[in-house]
């Protein structure tokens, strides 16, 4: 019997709750939100996720139990009291250039935390894996457009095109360009001199993997387990935190 209680996939959605909560309490986020529903309504979510720990079911039926279904009704019910889908736009509308700047992070962790509950049902599906590599979103993308970080020689901000959604991802591989075929791991914001890194590219050896095979936004196909060494320990570094 598959143990629940130590699913990372489990593990990884529960701390993303965590945090979420502990952003909207301390993030600057003006404008016509309800930010008591927001809260009541993640602070519920830790039971449901709680339940689907010690229920020691078949991850096919989690991913379809009530309490699965709870949580992604939480998160459109926490989306709705943000001000809807464009809640990000809203609330950086509210701002001068400098305090948006700041609202940068904030608004990629609750971002982070919307991806991972919504994509829970489908990394519960791909099976019994005991790996923490499984507790994220891995997914081919796109370089869209790739620019020297403003405040950096060494680093690259890039706009990863995901098929159904783009992220931004930071990275010290100065080769990247335009169009390239990347695989992401969707890992919790890091703050690079004012801006966030939604995730991390692949690689192992000479920088990042470049002409990763699959659709925008699926899984990647044939990629070597070595390059998936540092999303291992930037997970378990997340769960730890």
């Amino acid at each position: 019997m598959w143990d629940t209680s130590k699913d990372y996939r489990l593990i990884v959605a529960q701390k993303a709750v965590e945090q979420f909560v502990r952003t909207i309490e301390g993030a600057n986020l003006r404008g016509s939100w309800n930010k008591k529903n927001v809260l009541v309504t993640a602070k519920n979510m830790l039971p449901e996720i709680q339940a689907l720990y010690y229920s020691y079911v078949p991850l096919e039926d989690i991913a379809s139990s009530s309490h699965m279904q709870s949580l992604l009704d939480g998160v459109d019910q926490i989306i709705s009291d943000l001000g809807g889908e464009n809640y990000s736009r809203q609330f950086l509308s509210q701002l001068n250039k400098e305090e948006r700047m700041k609202l940068d992070e904030p608004l990629a962790k609750i971002k982070f935390f919307i991806n991972t509950i919504r994509g829970l049902p489908d990394r519960l599906k791909l099976g019994e894996i005991d790996d923490p590599i499984i507790g994220v979103d891995i997914l081919v993308g796109k370089l869209a457009s790739v620019s020297k970080h403003p405040d950096s020689d060494s680093l690259m901000v890039c706009n990863v095109n995901l098929g159904k959604r783009a992220i931004t991802v930071i990275t010290n591989d100065m080769t990247v360009k335009d169009n390239d075929h990347v695989a992401v791991a969707l890992l919790f914001p890091t703050s690079f001199m004012g801006i966030a890194s939604e995730g991390m590219f692949l690689g192992a050896g000479e920088g990042i993997l470049k002409g990763v095979q699959g659709e925008l936004g699926s899984l990647p196909k044939r990629v070597d387990m070595d390059a998936f060494i540092e999303t291992r320990n930037m997970v378990d570094s997340f769960i730890n935190s």
